[in-house]
């Protein structure tokens, strides 16, 4: 099976809309006594949490990159492939450029705490720039369960993601009705993991088989989301709201799970127009170059707000319209321009180390087996997933200090896994080299 470039379209859409999300919804304000706060838009102009139905689109990344993902460990179980090679090969893609990116903003964050930088203003921008990292943890507990659960795949296909669904929704009852501690954690693998299954159904062929099952996921997926927010406990927002409880992000809920069954649905629908889109060799270079620098992206995005804050926040020179107001929302337009020219700089600035990272012969095979044990490379995963859950959660300055514990499990977490896949590859032979140009994030979900 050839590439898929609607796959690839998906994935570069996701990105890009994630990018644009963060930048609407960022709002500084600079106070009388100069500081520079960041009120929470959704929660000051509550009807802007409407807009999320159209910039929650990680559904896309996980659809797309259970497709892939389902067809890497196909062709590598064929070449004799082991869970650990594979596990390894793509956990180290998305490890090496965050932590590359976590360890220079940990740099920095070092830094100002021994210079004295308010510990608010600290913890404020150590959170802006993790607020993307949610993902990240989640992606990689997929991509370790991805041969189990495409082995579940092949035995029992679309019956699996049909029975994680139903799961998840008692989950949700135990996590919002009976208020049971912890449960609800589960329903990130759970929820996520139904749209990466479909990924596998997808590419398999039993979803896109007969216009009557996307138009079911669709429709289906829609009527739910309005009936758990019309009648239900749930938010219409589906990004994370302060204070909103139940929210449908932190863990993801009923109404999340919907929505996403919903995208899965409407991007069944529209692939067939959007490949001969898709077929202009134009349109095909931009998703082609967007794909290339995905994780410098989806990694560096707030960096350009910072930028600007320091530039025209700090020295008093950025118009400062009521927030919310109509000229507040004018003022947006010359603010995504002026992000996007500083991010496409930062990107400049950055493709060189991407291109190092990508040129790292770490000669991977996921067909390396029986060369050593595989505890380093499951313990490192187990390390780098928590700090990078933790970063999430707290950002990178936590009440304005420096994350001592999270930043050393990262560390080792990243030597471990990038250790392991290394050895294991060398010993193999001749092995890839490097991303071979792709970005980072693109293919690590390919």
């Amino acid at each position: 099976m050839g590439r898929d470039r609607y796959v690839d379209f998906l994935r570069a859409w996701a990105i890009l809309l994630v990018v644009l999300g963060h930048w609407l919804i960022t709002g500084l304000v600079r106070d009388p006594d100069g500081e520079i706060s960041a009120p929470e838009l959704l929660a000051t102009v509550p009807w802007t949490q409407w807009l999320t139905m159209g910039f929650q689109v990680m559904p896309l990344f996980f659809l797309a990159g259970g497709y892939a993902a389902g067809g890497s460990w196909t062709r590598a179980r064929a070449a004799g492939g082991t869970a650990a090679g594979w596990v390894g090969q793509r956990a180290v893609r998305l490890l090496l450029p965050a932590g590359v990116y976590s360890g220079l903003v940990l740099v920095a964050v070092g830094v100002c705490s021994v210079v004295g930088v308010d510990p608010f203003t600290l913890a404020l921008v150590g959170w802006a720039m993790a607020m993307q990292f949610w993902f990240l943890p989640v992606y990689l507990l997929l991509s370790a369960l991805t041969p189990g659960m495409h082995a579940l795949h092949r035995r029992w296909g679309a019956r699996v993601p049909a029975g994680m669904g139903a799961v998840a929704l008692l989950i949700g009852v135990l996590d919002v009705a009976m208020d049971v501690p912890y449960v609800g954690a589960l329903n990130y693998v759970l929820v996520w993991g139904v749209v990466y299954q479909l990924g596998f159904c997808w590419r398999d062929g039993l979803l896109g088989g007969s216009r009557p099952v996307p138009v079911g996921l669709a429709l289906g997926g829609g009527v739910g989301f309005a009936a758990l927010v019309g009648l239900g406990p749930f938010p219409v927002s589906l990004i994370l709201v302060t204070g909103q409880d139940p929210s449908n992000t932190n863990p993801p809920s009923a109404a999340m799970l919907a929505w996403g069954v919903a995208q899965v649905g409407l991007c069944l629908l529209v692939a067939p127009a959007a490949r001969r889109v898709l077929e202009q060799e134009r349109v095909w270079h931009a998703v082609r170059v967007t794909g290339a620098a995905s994780m410098t992206l989806y990694l560096w995005h707030m960096l350009p707000v910072l930028v600007i804050a320091a530039a025209f926040y700090l020295t008093g020179l950025a118009p400062q319209p009521a927030f919310g107001s109509a000229a507040w929302w004018g003022w947006r337009v010359p603010w995504l321009l002026v992000l996007g020219v500083v991010l496409v700089g930062v990107v400049r600035v950055l493709w060189p180390l991407e291109r190092r990272l990508a040129a790292l012969d770490l000669g991977a095979r996921p067909d390396a087996s029986g060369l050593g044990p595989t505890w380093p490379l499951w313990a490192g995963l187990g390390l780098s997933v928590w700090a990078l859950t933790y970063f999430a959660g707290h950002g990178f300055a936590h009440g304005g200090r420096f994350p001592v514990w999270p930043a050393v499990a990262l560390g080792v977490g990243t030597v471990l896994v990038a250790c392991r896949w290394g050895t294991a590859g060398r010993a193999a032979g001749k092995g890839r080299t490097g991303l071979r140009g792709e970005g980072a994030l693109e293919e690590a979900a390919s």
